[in-house]
C-alpha cells in the first residue's frame, strides 16, 4: 500500500511540475537578514517581510534568550490546560496598548489566529464578505465557518455594497473581511470607506493589518490609524513576524471579543502555547516599534522604498501609485517568473517567484518587499541584476 501512495503522489507531483508551479524549500544557513547564504551562494534578501530588520535585532535577541533562562524553552499545554504563562499576559498587555484597544490575545501564528477568529464569530445563517484577493488563511476561515460565503471585486465598494445590501434582508450576522495592505499586491484597502459601509448596512468588520503594522500611521499602529477609523473596526488581526521582528498571530479589540476568543476560537483553545522565546522576543518588537529608533527604521525604509520604486518605474516597471514595502513585478506566465527569478538569482539578489495557488493562475511575478535594513548598495545590485522591465531582458 505504501508503493502505491507514494506512487499516486509522484504522480500528483509530476503534474504540478510540469505547470511550472512545483515548489521546493530554500535552505539558508544565517539569520533571517538582508544578506543570506544559501548553499553556495552569498544572496541579497528581498524576499523577507521583516519590513523593519528587528528580525536580526540584537534587542530581540537578548529577549528570546532571557525567555528561555526565566520561564524555560516549552509552555507545556494549551493555556487553559496548564496555565497561562505571565510573557503571554505582558505580550497581549503590550498589544492593547500599542493598538488602543480594550485587549488582546496571541496566537501562534496569524494563520490560527484567523482560523480561529471568523469561526467563534459566525457560522450557519450568518453571512461571510471577503476581498477577492485576501490571504488564504481568511478564505479558509470563512469557509470553516459554515456561514454564507460572498467574495466581493478587489477593493469595489459599489460590488461590496450591493452584496451588504443582499445581507442585511436575511437573518444572521455579517463580518466583512479585508486585509488594509495587500500581501501580493502592495496596495491599500479604502479602510474608511470600508467602516462607513459596514456601520450603514450594520455590519462587523475584520481588519487584517499584517503589513500594516509598524509601518502605517502616527503611532505605526496601521492603516486603520492612519485612516483615522481604528474605533470603527471591530477586529484587528495582525501577525508579530513581519514589522515586529518575531512569530506569531494576534486579534485585537474590546474585551467581550477576547473573551469569545478565549472561549469559542479553536486554534487557541487546542493547541499548546507560544513558546517563552518566542512571546519574549515578539512583546520586544511591540515595543521597540514605538520608541525613537523604531520610527527611525520606518523613515529609513521609507526612504528606501522611494529609491526602489523610482528605479524601477524608469526601467519601465509598472507599480501601485501608493507607498508600500511590497513591489509587484508584473510578468504573467509562471515559467516567465520563474526563468526571471532564478536569473536574479544567478546575478546574488533573492526575489521570490510568486505562482498559483499563492496568485491566481496567469497572474505570476516576482515580489520584492524592501527592508530598513538594505542598503543603496543592495537596491543597486538589484536594479543592475533587473537590468529592464521585461522578464525576457
Amino acid at each position: 500500500m505504501i508503493d502505491a501512495f507514494d506512487q499516486f503522489l509522484h504522480g500528483e507531483l509530476k503534474s504540478i511540475d510540469e505547470a511550472g508551479l512545483l515548489r521546493s524549500l530554500r535552505r539558508i544557513e544565517t539569520p533571517q537578514q538582508v544578506e543570506v547564504h544559501s548553499g553556495d551562494r552569498e544572496l541579497i534578501n528581498f524576499s523577507s517581510n521583516d519590513y523593519l530588520g528587528l528580525a536580526a535585532h540584537e534587542s530581540l535577541r537578548m529577549a528570546a534568550q532571557d525567555g528561555v533562562e526565566t520561564l524555560g524553552a516549552g509552555a507545556g499545554s494549551a493555556r487553559l490546560i496548564s496555565g497561562s504563562q505571565t510573557i503571554a499576559h505582558e505580550l497581549e498587555a503590550a498589544l492593547g496598548a500599542f493598538k488602543q484597544t480594550e485587549a488582546a490575545l496571541s496566537f501562534s501564528s496569524g494563520y490560527t489566529a484567523a482560523l480561529g477568529t471568523v469561526p467563534a464569530l459566525v457560522g450557519q445563517g450568518d453571512v461571510v464578505i471577503i476581498d477577492k484577493l485576501v490571504h488564504a488563511c481568511l478564505v479558509d476561515a470563512a469557509r470553516l465557518s459554515g456561514a454564507k460565503l460572498r467574495v466581493f471585486k478587489h477593493n469595489d465598494l459599489a460590488d461590496l455594497e450591493s452584496i451588504l445590501q443582499w445581507a442585511y434582508e436575511r437573518e444572521g450576522n455579517t463580518l466583512v473581511i479585508t486585509e488594509s495592505v495587500f500581501s501580493m499586491d502592495g496596495d491599500l484597502a479604502p479602510v474608511r470607506d470600508l467602516v462607513q459601509l459596514k456601520n450603514r448596512y450594520g455590519a462587523w468588520l475584520m481588519l487584517d493589518e499584517a503589513h500594516a503594522t509598524g509601518l502605517y500611521g502616527e503611532g505605526r499602529r496601521g492603516i486603520a490609524e492612519e485612516m483615522d477609523v481604528a474605533d470603527g473596526v471591530e477586529v484587528q488581526l495582525g501577525t508579530l513576524g513581519k514589522a515586529l521582528g518575531a512569530a506569531g498571530g494576534y486579534i485585537c479589540g474590546s474585551q467581550a471579543l477576547i473573551d469569545m476568543l478565549v472561549n469559542r476560537a479553536r486554534s487557541f483553545i487546542f493547541s499548546t502555547a507560544p513558546v517563552p522565546a518566542q512571546l519574549s522576543a515578539a512583546k520586544r518588537g511591540v515595543e521597540l516599534v514605538q520608541s525613537n529608533e523604531g520610527e527611525a527604521l520606518r523613515k529609513r525604509l521609507w526612504a528606501n522604498v522611494d529609491a526602489l520604486k523610482n528605479g524601477l518605474i524608469q526601467q519601465g516597471w509598472k507599480l501601485p501609485v501608493v507607498r508600500s514595502a511590497i513591489m509587484p513585478l508584473m510578468i504573467g506566465d509562471e515559467r516567465e517568473a520563474l526563468a526571471l527569478a532564478e536569473r536574479l538569482g544567478d546575478a546574488g539578489v533573492w526575489v521570490p517567484a510568486m505562482r498559483y495557488p499563492t496568485v491566481a493562475r496567469g497572474a505570476a511575478r516576482l515580489r520584492i518587499t524592501v527592508s530598513a535594513a538594505h542598503q543603496p548598495k543592495h537596491l543597486d545590485a538589484l536594479l543592475e541584476a533587473l537590468g529592464s522591465g521585461t522578464a525576457d531582458a
